[in-house]
């Protein structure tokens, strides 16, 4: 068994209230540190498991068994990072990764940016970003091949599908769900 942390980030009843509390802890989730950031409620987990996978989908299975009406709403850290954020997950400088991204230093190549390339705020998907470092530079990130982002990455698009396709009618929820299968 691995150790992993992550952050589920959840809606509905408060859960910091103490009979909220006290079924999230009876449910398993003893593992976590319950908070709150203006309207965002979060559990923070340090969970062990086989697999990062599990150990999420096993968290919010007792999240929403143990409190009726909660949802999680997001799973974090994302797939979708900025270049500070890859300079520190790869422990490189900031000016490392610019130059990088701009093609000035390595073999080029870096993936291209998940938001529109004008945009102020560039953002790019970590399963990409952790796959090139991986096999163009032949510089694997530690700890993490890629895997656990696209995992990320696929979880939260099925959260937004759940929370997008609400009130849509019935018809047109299976042919959206048609795409994705």
């Amino acid at each position: 068994m691995s150790g992993y942390q992550f952050t589920l980030m959840v809606d509905g009843p408060d859960l910091q209230e103490e009979e909220h509390a006290e079924a999230l802890f009876r449910m398993g989730c003893s593992d976590a540190t319950i908070g709150r950031r203006g309207e965002v409620q979060y559990l923070d987990f340090d969970r062990s498991a086989e697999t990062f996978a599990e150990a999420v989908l096993e968290a919010m299975a007792a999240i929403e068994t143990a409190v009726p009406g909660a949802r999680v709403v997001r799973l974090e850290p994302d797939d979708l990072v900025t270049m500070a954020e890859i300079a520190d997950r790869t422990s490189r400088s900031r000016e490392s990764v610019r130059l990088l991204v701009a093609g000035e230093r390595g073999p080029g190549g870096f993936p291209p940016p998940a938001t529109h390339a004008l945009s102020r705020l560039r953002l790019w998907h970590w399963s990409a970003v952790a796959a090139w470092f991986a096999g163009v530079l032949d510089q694997p990130v530690p700890g993490d091949d890629g895997a656990e982002a696209r995992f990320a990455a696929a979880l939260n698009a099925g959260l937004d599908l759940r929370r997008c396709q609400e009130g849509l009618p019935a018809a047109e929820r299976r042919r959206i769900l048609r795409l994705v299968s």
